[in-house]
């Protein structure tokens, strides 16, 4: 079951396409938060323009994407709020009729049962895909190890260490 559930029928998809507004709920946005192991989503919302391809069941898709997220700075380790923004491109295939082709230029295909593609889930993959896997806070920076006292290893530290005054009886 999806966290985000936007189930469109084909048969809305005419000759002339298809525009449609998902956007999540707030019980959405937390569960996909969850889901995708970040602090929180704070909205999310996609524009799908749908267009019927000539194959017979494809369904090309070109979406706007807007969102607003909580992410766990990997520097300083605080929570901060950012934007993702994603223009992007997927076709909706027939299941078991995904090309082998591996050309990154290609859309992402998503395979579709039944009479139904579902929106939500597309969004809800692309954000996961748009996340940076290294998110900072603006202007962290990551501290120069090289500049680390830390010892090479625990008798380089023994190694600074006075020898014990041996004259003494």
């Amino acid at each position: 079951m999806s966290d985000f559930p936007r189930p469109v029928a084909l048969a809305k998809i005419n000759s002339d396409g298809l525009v449609a507004r998902v956007q999540a709920s707030e019980r959405e946005c937390a569960a996909l938060a969850e889901r995708m192991g970040i602090p929180a989503v704070l909205s999310l919302e996609c524009l799908f323009e749908l267009i019927r391809e000539d194959d017979g069941g494809s369904i090309r898709a070109e979406a706007s994407l807007r969102a607003a997220v909580v992410r766990e700075c990997i520097v300083t380790a605080d929570d901060f709020e950012t934007p993702v923004e994603e223009e992007f491109t997927v076709r909706f295939v027939p299941s078991g009729q995904e090309t082998d082709n591996p050309d990154p230029g290609l859309p992402d295909e998503i395979p579709y049962d039944g009479d139904t593609i579902d929106l939500g889930e597309a969004a809800a993959e692309q954000l996961a895909l748009a996340l940076d896997p290294y998110p900072r806070i603006e202007g962290a920076t990551v501290p120069d190890l090289e500049d680390d006292e830390t010892p090479a290893s625990p008798f380089a530290a023994l190694s600074r260490l006075s020898p014990p005054d041996r004259t003494r009886h």
